[in-house]
């Protein structure tokens, strides 16, 4: 109960001049204010842990350097240090997630290289070049509004506006060209796919 009457700045002095009680007082007092401070930012224990622990080697560095200013404020001091170590660990933590392995994950998971290999790539070259001469086959009305669609990204209404059809013809168009392309590919046993 008396440690409770001793002020923040006074520990702080006692801990300066050799009492280190003095800062397990200060800890023990700020603690949950301070982990519950850090665990509504990062919510994962392990790190908040970490977080916590760096904050107050970087107070006991500073204090034991003597370059502390005491102004009365060692909660709101100590609060700004565990914001910053927080700004750090998200910033590192963008560069490289931090993640643990385990038998469901594998770091190695996120050191993929989406790029394709030669041979992915000469077959979706295939399957581009087979899915174009499917397409070139297609009536010209088809083959306009699937390309128009598929290629140009434009909807529907903008398909029925440039080609001077309504929307449902244009519809109509669409799902009569994806049909004969089904038709063509399944007679002949086309894969598209590598």
């Amino acid at each position: 109960m008396a440690n409770n009457l001793i002020s923040d700045a006074l520990l702080v002095k006692k801990y300066i001049e050799g009492d280190e009680t003095a800062l397990s007082i200060l800890i023990e007092r700020h603690q949950s204010k301070i982990y519950g401070f850090i665990y509504t930012k990062i919510q994962d224990r392990d790190v908040c842990d970490d977080v916590f622990q760096d904050t107050f080697i970087k107070v006991i560095k500073t204090l034991k350097s003597k370059s502390y200013n005491e102004e009365g404020k060692f909660l709101p001091w100590v609060m700004r240090i565990a914001h910053n170590l927080i700004i750090d660990y998200f910033r590192k933590s963008k560069k490289m997630p931090l993640q643990r392995d385990s038998e469901d994950y594998s770091i190695f998971s996120y050191l993929t290289d989406n790029n394709l290999n030669v041979e992915d790539q000469i077959i979706l070259d295939q399957v581009e070049f087979d899915l174009s001469r499917l397409i070139d086959e297609l009536p010209q009305d088809q083959k306009e509004v699937l390309q128009m669609r598929i290629y140009q990204d434009l909807s529907f209404k903008e398909i029925a506006d440039s080609t001077g059809v309504s929307i449902n013809t244009a519809l109509g168009r669409m799902r009569y060209a994806l049909m004969n392309l089904r038709k063509v590919i399944e007679k002949n046993q086309i894969i598209l796919t590598n």
